[in-house]
């Protein structure tokens, strides 16, 4: 399997950078006119995959939205997953896992491995040490997949931890120095950088996250435009995965192609 660190070149070639979200939550079925089910997360996964198939090259299933249903959760983003591999689409998982030893190698081998939830790229959490999720990078190195940690976050509570700092650097400039180090230019271990603030509020600079492939949710419906990427990330902006969902969901089944359209249009594609 050749995963997102070997595939994003030929997709921002292809395709453009744009990833689209796959986000069935309550609010967004009932826009939907579906039920608040797994088949109803199910049927609007589908239509979004259909929609993306042959305009994008990533989506990225929030996991959270299928396993609040549970067992038959699951099994519909497995259906998920084999609809979007079957359409020529990578897949990051938005799981955001972060633990310690054996468990880590677990949560690795369910998000990057070869079983039915086996994605070409996992979010996760760097909370309990950067070291401590090792085993999704190694997975990530041997797959040729992409482990994105997050780094700076948009969400308001955010500042509270990453505000912190280590010596000299801020805990997000830490986390991108750590991020390149263990990816050695390969793409393997990458960044999640929200794009709603810019990279000065979020404590880093464009030298910390040059080379590093991101992926940056907080365009369309969160306030970022994707016209204003290159100003927002400067010379970073060529490894950058602009993310978008609800902008794109919320004009129901039939308006998300339109609506990709026009985000590509944004982007210059």
């Amino acid at each position: 399997m050749s995963g997102l660190s070997v595939t994003f070149e030929a997709i921002r070639a292809s395709f453009g950078p744009l990833c689209v979200g796959i986000d069935p939550s309550r609010d967004s079925l009932h826009s939907w006119g579906l039920p608040d089910t797994p088949d109803g997360a199910l049927e609007m996964s589908l239509g979004v995959i259909d929609a993306a198939s042959g305009r994008v090259g990533i989506v990225k299933p929030q996991v959270g939205y299928f396993e609040r249903f549970g067992a038959e959760g699951f099994r519909a983003l497995e259906s998920v997953f084999s609809a979007a591999r079957t359409a020529g689409l990578q897949i990051i998982a938005d799981v955001k896992r972060g633990d310690i030893g054996s468990t880590m190698e677990g949560y690795a081998e369910a998000w990057l491995g070869d079983g039915p939830l086996g994605s070409d790229a996992m979010t996760v959490s760097p909370y309990q040490g950067f070291g401590a999720l090792e085993p999704a990078f190694v997975a990530a190195e041997a797959r040729g997949s992409v482990a994105f940690v997050l780094c700076a976050t948009s969400n308001i509570d955010a500042a509270t931890v990453q505000a912190a700092r280590h010596g000299d650097r801020t805990l997000p400039a830490e986390i991108a120095l750590l991020a390149r180090e263990r990816s050695n230019n390969d793409y393997t271990v990458g960044l999640v950088v929200g794009a709603t603030r810019s990279l000065a509020e979020s404590g880093l600079t464009e030298e910390n996250l040059v080379e590093s492939l991101i992926l940056s949710p907080g365009f369309g419906a969160q306030g970022a435009a994707l016209g204003d990427l290159t100003s927002i990330f400067g010379r970073a902006s060529s490894w950058v995965i602009p993310s978008v969902s609800r902008s794109v969901l919320r004009g129901g089944p039939d308006g998300v192609a339109t609506a990709i359209e026009s985000h590509l249009a944004e982007l210059g594609r």
